[in-house]
């Protein structure tokens, strides 16, 4: 059983791994990747990508880390409706996402408008695309961490409140230290799921472009052989970054 398993699960992998070996080794060069190093266009591009997605993430953590640790901790009337409503947007076509989200920030509407007052237009912007990137990849970050926080022991934030400390101190120094590898988990998973958007993002900001937004951009106008090297590396950066935090996570484990 346990052979036929692991040729199951060989299978898997190959399924994942053929199409990225096909990126970088298959009808391409290292050099153009190398090439498309050099694009101002596309290093403009991922490096929007990057800290905007981050960006995003940050700030919504603020508000989503301690709505998970309510969700893992109280039950209350309308709690399945809630899950499920911070389950759909990860059911949502995403382009169908796309025309959600502008119809809340478009300069017509309410919250556009007062966006507008202070003089902000979301449509075309950063800010817009954050938003986009935010709502498909929130349900990353709120389940990760709701996880993280149900698998604490409540006995011991209990035993805490008994000798005086504050709800938010248990919190602070008991919930979150114990759950930090499932909120960095899903930090990671919404950080990247948002890099990742194109449908939401395309319809709130076609410009500035995000990079999957340049690459299907490039892919249209100038084909397969000139869009790749632009896909290779973007992958490449990803990774990269994927590896450092997850040996920097390694790291705070072991210490």
């Amino acid at each position: 059983m346990q052979l036929a398993f692991a040729v199951l699960g060989g299978l898997v992998l190959l399924f994942i791994v053929a199409p990225l070996a096909g990126l970088f080794f298959f009808g391409g060069e290292p050099a153009n990747v190398v090439a498309a190093a050099g694009n101002a266009e596309l290093r403009d591009s991922i490096w929007l990508t990057l800290w905007t997605s981050m960006l995003a993430t940050a700030l919504l953590a603020l508000a989503a880390v301690p709505f998970a640790y309510l969700l893992a901790r109280k039950d209350f009337w309308g709690k399945r409706l809630v899950m499920g409503l911070v389950d759909l947007p990860t059911v949502i076509p995403h382009s169908a996402a796309g025309i959600a989200v502008l119809t809340v920030i478009a300069r017509s509407s309410p919250l556009g408008q007062a966006a507008a007052g202070i003089g902000l237009d979301f449509v075309g912007h950063p800010a817009g695309i954050m938003v986009a990137m935010s709502f498909v990849s929130i349900p990353f970050l709120i389940n990760a961490a709701r996880d993280g926080f149900a698998a604490v022991p409540e006995r011991l934030e209990k035993a805490a409140l008994t000798l005086g400390a504050s709800p938010l101190r248990v919190f602070l120094t008991i919930a979150v230290p114990l759950a930090w590898r499932a909120i960095l988990s899903g930090f990671v998973l919404m950080w990247a799921r948002g890099m990742s958007e194109f449908g939401a993002v395309v319809i709130v900001a076609y410009h500035p472009m995000t990079t999957p937004v340049l690459i299907w951009e490039w892919f249209g106008a100038y084909g397969l052989s000139y869009a790749r090297p632009a896909a290779a590396l973007f992958v490449l950066v990803c990774l990269v970054l994927f590896i450092l935090l997850r040996l920097l996570a390694r790291e705070r484990d072991d210490a």
